[in-house]
């Protein structure tokens, strides 16, 4: 049985937010969520991305909820800065309407060994609109307790008022030549005004929509009028890293191609052995068609739903390696784990195989993944040792133009642009 009929709760005035257990990235708080999305609702690997100026424009919310009942959600929504804290606007400034949303669209799984309760909302709606430009927080909740935060997933509002025009090349004359990529770009605006570039413009851009190694801050290398050259600048290098590895589990029947082993366990769980994975660094590159890091929710065994037919089961990787790494760590990193290095995606050293292993609990689907090692002390990852750079490595890039002008107390997104490497 299927419920689509949507509660709303209006607020006339400013509602007080909770922030105090709020992270300020992707992230869920519950073991028993699983399966989190936030992507255009007629795309759904596309950026979370709303024109401010189109009104039809929707972005759609789900999860998986695996207690299996039916509890009441809500959500509501945290203006940030470009740096994702949170702003000095009152809600009633970035909103129009009502402040938050029930979620009553839910539907419970069906033919799975697995059993859950999908969720999904879709907004803005007619009567909650976003007023301004910027970052966003979707914070999801279950009333009617704010505290009891059950998951967070960062948006952006665009009001697209500057022209961005970018090239990507391979660097020439350091030491990323073979093995980075490079972009050059120029920002300019007919009708909008860019003032004070350095104090008031900030800069980001995004690698194939990773938040852990997000360029930022990135200065303007020439000014001319109303258009800033961004180029010379070795921070606009990014390493290439490599096509991403795959696997296939849209059907838990049949062995497809890189699955070693599929069983049912005691408790009637679904268990897939991955083939073990080998270091990509002294191999030439090849190109392979990805989906940079992303994943699909598809069920090739029941056509009619995925939402709700998907089963989950237990994937098991292994990443050989002759031996353990003293002072880091290997992850798998994806968006299968909205790129951020947690418990769940650290790989522990198997000495009998001589492998990194790491098991993930993951819905039926077609997924992307990459190896990484984060190093003691570096907040940061490399692929380097696990998966190798090549300045050839298709890959898609996002240029954010954020603004705030003399007067203004908040960070205005005004311009993106995807570039693609393939595309130059």
């Amino acid at each position: 049985m299927r419920y689509s009929h949507l509660s709303l709760i209006f607020l006339l005035l400013y509602v007080p937010v909770f922030t105090q257990s709020v992270r300020y990235e992707d992230y869920i708080y519950k073991n028993n969520i699983r399966s989190v999305f936030l992507h255009p609702a007629d795309f759904e690997m596309g950026l979370p991305v709303l024109d401010l100026n189109n009104p039809a424009q929707q972005l759609l919310f789900s999860f998986d909820d695996l207690d299996a009942d039916v509890k009441n959600y809500s959500i509501y929504f945290i203006h940030c800065d470009a740096y994702w804290n949170p702003s000095d606007l009152m809600t009633s400034e970035y909103i129009d309407g009502f402040f938050e949303l029930n979620i009553l669209n839910y539907a419970f799984s069906q033919n799975t060994l697995q059993k859950y309760t999908h969720y999904d909302i879709k907004f803005p709606t007619a009567n909650c609109r976003f007023t301004k430009a910027g970052n966003y927080l979707l914070v999801l909740y279950e009333t009617p307790d704010k505290n009891k935060i059950v998951a967070t997933r960062r948006f952006y509002v665009l009001n697209n008022v500057v022209d961005i025009a970018a090239q990507i090349s391979q660097p020439i004359g350091n030491d990323l030549q073979y093995v980075g990529q490079h972009l050059d770009f120029t920002i300019s605006s007919r009708k909008y005004e860019l003032t004070n570039p350095v104090t008031d413009m900030k800069i980001m851009i995004m690698q194939n929509g990773r938040q852990d190694n997000m360029v930022k801050n990135i200065p303007a290398t020439f000014m001319t009028g109303n258009a800033f050259q961004f180029n010379l600048d070795d921070r606009t290098t990014f390493p290439g890293s490599n096509e991403f590895r795959y696997f296939d589990i849209r059907t838990l029947f049949t062995y497809t191609e890189r699955i070693a082993n599929i069983f049912k366990d005691d408790n009637n769980k679904w268990h897939v052995y991955l083939t073990k994975d080998e270091p990509r660094f002294k191999q030439k590159y090849a190109f392979q068609n990805d989906l940079n890091g992303n994943f699909l929710i598809r069920n090739n065994d029941r056509l009619s739903n995925p939402d709700i037919e998907a089963d989950y089961a237990y994937v098991h990787f292994q990443f050989h390696y002759p031996y353990p790494i003293s002072k880091g760590n290997v992850y798998i990193l994806s968006r299968i784990n909205n790129w951020m290095l947690t418990n769940e995606n650290k790989m522990t050293y198997n000495e009998s195989t001589q492998s990194y292993e790491c098991t993930m609990y993951l819905k039926q689907g077609y997924y992307n993944y990459i190896y990484a090692i984060q190093y003691d002390n570096d907040t940061k990852c490399t692929e380097w040792e696990t998966e190798g750079n090549y300045w050839q490595t298709e890959n898609d890039y996002y240029i954010f133009v954020y603004h705030k002008p003399r007067g203004f107390y908040y960070d205005q997104l005004v311009g993106l642009l995807r570039i693609n490497t393939l595309k130059r």
